[in-house]
């Protein structure tokens, strides 16, 4: 017959089975906005900090998940607003915590250096920024005239075929693929990690796809100058970057001149940049349109 567990070993138990969220605050401009706050208890960045990744520490000592997403004063006080919730109390700051978490703007903390979690947390607040935004744009350019097809729609499908055969295209190696939309007040980049071997398609982080045929997707929509760029590593030989630029819903390949001037020339001074070391600059190779962006777009 099994022993009956104390009270104390069962509620440990069960706190394994419960996530935590905890809010960061990146960077000393916005620690030093949280300063208005009463119940905010810290004067140091650096300082809380340490406190930030002592308590990630003991929560990862429980064997419960927790993730880490960025604290925004701004959005923060926008919130309360809206929610009638009165900013001085850390019940408010733990909701809005719960909230972002919940909404996938956040990294898992699996014993990352504070060092290295902070930039972590950043970048992945700016992900999930630019796909909102990307988002948003597709779902309001509305249908097309002549035949009343979601545009944003077939624009999405349209760069999920691109993107899939970009990377059949890349052949085996690990692959960094970068596309830059510029669209209304924005300069929308989304980046993708893929890996290709002999046998088999590209294996990726599915939600690094969406995000990546989003933003492309924009470009689509929105007949913008996009472009795309990849660099492929495989061992024992250069990386290899190739290019393309997004035009009436196609990637049109660089020629290899143009990729090396892509890279070589300072975007700012127009001044030329001395070539990478390791680096092969070749032209893009065809990418199959794929039928599904018709004209009338």
């Amino acid at each position: 017959m099994a022993q009956p567990k104390n009270t104390t070993s069962m509620r440990r138990a069960l706190r394994r089975d419960v996530p935590s969220a905890v809010g960061l605050l990146a960077d000393p401009h916005d620690f030093t906005a949280m300063g208005r706050y009463r119940t905010f208890a810290f004067d140091d960045h650096d300082t809380y900090l340490r406190q930030v990744d002592g308590l990630l520490r003991s929560l990862a000592t429980e064997g419960g998940h927790t993730a880490v997403a960025l604290f925004d004063p701004e959005e923060y006080e926008e919130y309360c607003a809206g929610a009638g919730l009165d900013p001085d109390t850390p019940d408010s700051r733990s909701r809005f915590t719960a909230e972002v978490a919940a909404s996938g703007a956040c990294v898992t903390y699996r014993g990352q250096p504070i060092d290295h979690l902070v930039p972590q947390v950043v970048n992945q607040a700016v992900r999930h920024a630019t796909w909102e935004y990307a988002t948003v744009l597709l779902s309001g350019v509305g249908e097309c005239a002549e035949c009343g097809e979601d545009i944003g729609r077939a624009a999405f499908d349209q760069a999920s075929h691109l993107m899939v055969a970009l990377l059949e295209g890349a052949g085996p190696g690990i692959h960094h693929v970068v596309c830059s939309v510029p669209a209304d007040d924005e300069h929308l980049i989304a980046v993708l990690h893929a890996e290709t071997d002999a046998s088999g398609p590209a294996r990726l982080d599915t939600s690094e796809g969406a995000e990546f045929a989003t933003v492309l997707a924009a470009g689509i929509a929105l007949r913008s100058p996009g472009g795309v760029v990849l660099r492929t590593s495989t061992p024992e030989a250069p990386d290899v970057l190739r290019g393309w630029r997004l035009a009436h819903g196609r990637l049109e390949p660089l020629s290899e001149a143009e990729v090396f001037n892509a890279y070589c020339t300072d975007a700012t001074t127009g001044d030329p940049l001395s070539p990478e070391p390791g680096v092969e600059y070749r032209a893009g190779y065809p990418v199959d349109p794929g039928t599904h962006w018709p004209r009338h777009h």
